[in-house]
């Protein structure tokens, strides 16, 4: 995840398709983009007529099962205007996203969400994934909101009162797309002077990216995150890592994954301009379940909320990486209860 400042204005934009999952070091589940235009926002939706809303009621046994207890669902917003402007999923039908509006001191900034979920790589791959809510509108329900998009003061101090949206993702192509054209040319909008440098498709990957990037951004991630570890390494690895009995060959792996991975992060000497916190949880992404005071993965008595949350509003700097060199289980508490969960 990467979290970036453009003027060190008070909005973020996450975005979660600059790169694949499988091909890149980096793991994307939020790009934090900050700017203070509304304008930008309204680039985003304003200019889209709201034409249809679903409902749905919070589902406490579904809160209570994942140990969320501030989270809330969000309803789904359909873009009808986008069919006549060629905006589609997979299946053709409109693409859609979930707005609850911030209060009190946030009511003016913005945190907007570019949802995940890799792409699809082949024709029988995209068909499949049109029959499915990452490549058609149709199946679409409502998205819970938790972590740092919680309402909770307690659990989320510093943006519990911004307005909220998650785009969702529907065209399989990392919101570069097009269902008419195998080639849309999307590394036409990278910057050129990384695509100069090298094959432009290899600019879609932060670690080749990352140096072009004007504005401070915050990098969040594990070293073994669980999506890269089951695909680089091995499926269903985490169940040594969870049981701890793990072969030497494994572990010289899981050694390997994490020095290619430390290297293509940003240098520590500036974290100003580049901050980071780097833990060594087999888990993926860090904005959700693990965004709160219960379940929250800190490396020497920090955590994510407050290293980013301090980072970000100026008030410390931080460049912050686990020493472990092997991955660690991660477990949630639910109702009280340790679980693990990877």
């Amino acid at each position: 995840m990467y979290v970036t400042k453009m003027n060190k204005q008070k909005n973020l934009s996450l975005n979660s398709h600059l790169v694949s999952h499988l091909h890149s070091h980096f793991n994307t589940q939020g790009i934090l983009m900050a700017t203070r235009s509304v304008q930008l926002v309204c680039l985003l939706i304003c200019s889209q007529a709201i034409i249809k809303t679903a409902s749905a009621k919070v589902n406490e046994s579904f809160k209570q099962e994942k140990g969320i207890d501030h989270a809330y669902f969000v309803d789904r917003t359909i873009v009808q205007n986008a069919l006549s402007k060629g905006a589609v999923c997979l299946d053709g039908s409109p693409p859609a996203y979930h707005l609850d509006r911030g209060f009190g001191h946030g009511v003016r900034n913005w945190i907007i969400l570019l949802s995940g979920g890799a792409w699809c790589r082949n024709i029988t791959d995209c068909l499949n994934r049109s029959k499915t809510d990452l490549g058609s509108s149709k199946h679409m329900t409502p998205f819970i909101f938790l972590g740092i998009f919680s309402k909770s003061k307690s659990e989320n101090p510093d943006f519990y009162n911004w307005n909220k949206v998650f785009v969702r993702y529907c065209d399989g192509g990392g919101f570069t797309g097009d269902i008419e054209s195998i080639d849309p040319g999307s590394t036409k909008v990278l910057p050129k002077s990384c695509t100069s440098k090298m094959k432009p498709e290899l600019c879609f990957f932060p670690e080749n990216i990352q140096q072009d990037i004007k504005t401070p951004f915050f990098t969040v991630m594990s070293a073994f995150d669980s999506y890269q570890v089951d695909n680089i390494i091995g499926s269903n690895i985490g169940d040594c890592i969870r049981a701890r009995n793990c072969t030497e060959s494994q572990n010289n792996d899981f050694k390997e994954l994490r020095s290619e991975f430390l290297s293509a992060l940003p240098k520590p000497n500036d974290p100003k301009q580049r901050g980071a916190f780097i833990d060594s949880f087999n888990r993926h992404t860090q904005l959700e379940l693990w965004w709160n005071k219960v379940n929250a993965t800190p490396i020497s008595n920090l955590t994510t909320i407050e290293v980013f949350g301090d980072w970000y509003y100026d008030r410390k700097y931080s460049y912050v990486i686990d020493d472990h060199d092997l991955p660690l289980p991660v477990y949630l508490y639910i109702n009280g209860t340790l679980k693990s969960r990877g």
